[in-house]
């Protein structure tokens, strides 16, 4: 049974790359008991490792984040638990993003995933963050997503990150009298899947300043963009 003084993480996105590595930095950390959400739980092999070595630590979920009822049973699964903290992870990047090869349905799938669903689920997991002490709602974005740095290509990742920025910025102020800190954090050029090898930092460390920045986030925090080494970044 999961100890009553461990904190509970919801983390969508949770079987690879940076998801993957935050999974493996709580675990390492101690006290939190962790509900991880993937679209396939029995093919994330890494993840049911993980699950198989931390039974009462680490609970898989089928989750898929740009689905109804999908979101609200996993929801409905956590109950009454108090969430302290929702990471939301689950991001994708279509490679179809140039002015000549434009793929408009890839683009409404990139904003149904990056931009509506980190606010599907907060919304569904509401109740919850509310029953916590220090409840925490923390989306991973991308510099991609600034206004402040003006970049021409990517249009479909771009445009959902800048869409999320706007919409956490909103919910940081609606949550605000909830006692519900909302934040946003690039997390770094990470050598992933998505990221590509050229990137500048290996998902351990992106995973780790993460967990670093999220775990010492209070209300006075609420509405800041972050970087994964805790400094600002301009929105």
């Amino acid at each position: 049974m999961t100890s009553p003084a461990a904190s509970t993480l919801v983390l969508t996105g949770a079987n690879r790359g940076i998801g993957l590595e935050l999974a493996r930095r709580f675990l390492a950390a101690g006290g939190w008991h962790i509900h991880a959400g993937c679209r396939d739980p029995e093919s994330a092999d890494a993840l049911a490792e993980l699950a198989s070595a931390n039974p009462d630590r680490l609970t898989v979920h089928p989750l898929e984040v740009t689905d109804a009822a999908s979101v609200s049973a996993f929801a409905a699964a956590l109950g009454d638990t108090p969430v302290d903290l929702l990471l939301n992870n689950a991001g994708m990047l279509n490679p179809h993003q140039t002015l000549d090869d434009l793929d408009f349905d890839a683009w409404e799938r990139e904003l149904q995933v990056n931009t509506l669903a980190p606010m599907r689920m907060a919304l569904a997991l509401r109740p919850q963050l509310r029953r916590a002490a220090n409840p925490r709602i923390v989306t991973i974005s991308s510099q991609m997503g600034s206004l402040a740095r003006p970049r021409s290509g990517s249009y479909a990742y771009r445009s959902s990150k800048a869409a999320v920025n706007k919409a956490m910025q909103g919910l940081s102020l609606d949550l605000h009298g909830e006692g519900i800190c909302v934040v946003v954090i690039h997390p770094g050029w990470g050598r992933t899947d998505m990221g590509g090898a050229g990137a500048e930092i290996d998902p351990q460390e992106s995973a780790a300043g993460i967990f670093s920045v999220a775990t010492r986030l209070t209300l006075a925090d609420t509405g800041r963009f972050l970087q994964w080494n805790g400094e600002e970044h301009p929105w």
